[in-house]
């Protein structure tokens, strides 16, 4: 039987390219998202990870489609963010509650209905951002909730010890996605002073990032870590 990818978010950017390096490893790969996955050969179970019941219909679709698979290596990747533009002193509970539910709770759940029925060899791969271990201002509950990612991460590999699942929490520099061009306005100067905060002058592609992910998923040794994947990113 045909490994299983599960990644959330794989209808753009860095979910896209790493449905498309799985489905080249021959694993059968299902988008999470409201919107179709582009790549061919990637199912896409229609998905709002911020509405309860829409979550609650594909987890049972997923449980179904795991009674069916039998005991076959899963790669959970937890891939979609929302990205809004606040502050500590402007951001509404309501903001903040729609960001944790795309980029923590809908986490949560996936977990909780997922990992009792994933195998030995399988792994839990999340992906964060730079900003899961610092800050910059404007990005409140984003930064919030990557921060949760990674703490998420390591209690995921402490509550999983011996059970042959490993986890580790990505975390890409300036990446050219279309949710970093629409947090800037698509402001082309923006895009290129952000491109040579690094070592090598440009944007991250998200091809870059897929192929991280798909190491992470076969490398174990890897279990509990954070790992960067920036150009070396200039500190301030």
């Amino acid at each position: 039987m045909q490994p299983i990818a599960i990644l959330t978010g794989a209808s753009s950017g860095i979910g896209a390219a790493a449905a498309e390096l799985f489905v080249e490893q021959q694993f059968a790969v299902i988008n999470l998202s409201r919107r179709k996955c582009p790549v061919e050969g990637v199912e896409t179970i229609t998905t709002d990870l911020s509405d309860s019941k829409s979550l609650q219909d594909t987890c049972g679709a997923l449980v179904s489609r795991f009674g069916a698979a039998g005991q076959v290596p899963v790669a959970l990747i937890h891939n979609a963010s929302l990205m809004l533009k606040d502050r500590c002193d402007d951001t509404a509970d309501q903001a903040l509650l729609s960001a944790l539910s795309v980029n923590v709770l809908g986490i949560n759940t996936l977990n909780r209905v997922l990992l009792p029925l994933m195998p030995f060899g399988s792994s839990v791969l999340y992906v964060g951002s730079t900003l899961s271990e610092k800050a910059v201002a404007g990005a409140f509950s984003y930064i919030v909730s990557k921060h949760a990612q990674l703490g998420m991460m390591r209690a995921t590999c402490q509550d999983l010890m011996g059970r042959g699942i490993h986890t580790a929490l990505i975390c890409p520099g300036f990446t050219d996605t279309s949710m970093l061009r629409e947090h800037v306005g698509h402001d082309g100067a923006v895009l290129t002073s952000l491109g040579e905060m690094n070592s090598y002058g440009r944007l991250v592609a998200p091809a870059e990032i897929a192929e991280l992910i798909l190491w992470a998923h076969h490398h174990p040794v890897i279990n509990g870590t954070v790992m960067h994947g920036n150009l070396g990113q200039l500190e301030h």
